[in-house]
């Protein structure tokens, strides 16, 4: 449960950070190929979670260009690890933070970025005391979002993290091997608890969302 928990948390704060330049390009570029970043950033909601998985497993193995890098640093691998978790996650997950910041960013529209330039503020002044705060419902959405789909990931984190006990073992993986070894009492209590907490995390977001659209900037 604390691996779950610890996944989840750390995946949000870096999901959430990374994101919100990206979906700020995404809504205020001009450039004709944002499209083709936008439609990379959605790609895992259609791709399978093996895929994503696979290729996670690969870039971190020990044979990695990319973990070649980390080889004198005493790092082989994060293949199995929490780390190799968290990168998968980040991967799987990217979606849920920057479809609903770019969403929120695009919504502002440019007469209130407009008016606070003429006072003077800055392209980051604007950003940060206009842009941020009229998104705050894109950031509430993400982030509930984004801590809700990583506790219930299952072949992303079963690939890259192997369920080890204690390491990299997440209530879904639970779940699956409590399955495969006919414990289906303490599987339906595990299976249970996800329900209730993924219906209470939809309801929150639509609490939320509606409370913050309540709100007059």
């Amino acid at each position: 449960m604390l691996t779950t928990v610890e996944l989840a948390v750390v995946t949000t704060i870096l999901l959430l950070l990374f994101a919100t330049p990206l979906a700020w390009w995404l809504a205020r570029s001009n450039r004709w190929w944002k499209e083709i970043v936008g439609a990379v950033a959605a790609l895992p909601l259609v791709l399978p979670p093996t895929v994503i998985g696979f290729y996670v497993l690969i870039a971190l193995g020990p044979q990695s260009p990319l973990m070649a890098l980390l080889h004198p640093f005493g790092v082989r691998t994060l293949a199995f690890t929490f780390e190799g978790l968290v990168i998968g996650s980040l991967f799987y997950s990217l979606p849920f933070a920057v479809q609903p910041l770019r969403t929120a960013f695009e919504g502002i529209g440019d007469r209130p970025l407009e008016i606070a330039a003429t006072m003077g503020a800055g392209p980051l002044d604007r950003f940060a005391t206009v842009a941020i705060p009229l998104a705050r419902r894109g950031f509430l959405s993400g982030a509930i979002l984004v801590f809700s789909h990583t506790i219930g990931e299952f072949g992303v984190v079963l690939m890259i993290g192997g369920s080890i006990p204690g390491k990299t073992e997440v209530l879904s993986t639970r779940i699956y091997q409590l399955v495969e070894s006919l414990q289906f009492e303490e599987a339906h209590r595990v299976a249970g608890g996800l329900v209730i907490f993924s219906f209470l995390a939809l309801l929150a977001l639509l609490l939320v969302d509606r409370r913050i659209g309540n709100i007059k900037p």
